[in-house]
């Protein structure tokens, strides 16, 4: 028996007590390997819009299915090299336009699909490609009737 300072009552160093604990995981998470995003230093696009546009485009081709868990923020940035604020920022911007949704202490998924968020995500795209031709159409004298004729013989030819 050993007293220690202070103590009244001697402390028995014989007895030991083992305490067992088992964890279980009821819903192991794995971190997706499946996101694929290169980032171009020499592109005038911001690094976090590159992210998002990225990401984006694979939830809506359906490379990323839904609930599936993305990387996580320090993960993401570790494995791109870049600053942990800048994979929170383009995680952040996902979130608001519902393409993903975070879990306290679980981290970020895919959102449930949402019909119009990707019919409205298609028609931001083909928007940018239709002023994309208009601006090329200006300067070699192209009207609006022979861009229509073109995109008419388009549609007729996937027919």
């Amino acid at each position: 028996m050993i007293c220690e300072k202070n103590s009244p009552k001697p402390i028995d160093k014989s007895v030991i007590t083992v305490y067992t604990v088992d964890i279980q995981l009821t819903e192991p998470f794995q971190r997706s390997d499946e996101v694929n995003v290169i980032i171009d230093n020499r592109s005038g696009k911001p690094i976090y819009d590159q992210i998002v546009s990225q990401i984006r485009d694979q939830i809506i081709s359906g490379a990323l299915k839904e609930d599936e868990p993305l990387p996580s923020i320090r993960n993401l940035a570790k494995d791109l090299r870049i600053s942990v604020i800048t994979t929170k920022r383009a995680y952040e911007e996902l979130e608001r336009e519902g393409f993903i949704y975070t879990v306290a202490a679980k981290g970020s998924f895919v959102a449930p699909k949402n019909t119009e968020l990707i019919r409205e995500a298609h028609l931001v795209a083909i928007e940018e490609k239709l002023g994309e031709v208009l601006r090329l159409a200006s300067p070699a004298g192209i009207s609006k009737d022979e861009i229509i004729t073109i995109l008419d013989s388009l549609t007729e030819d996937e027919k």
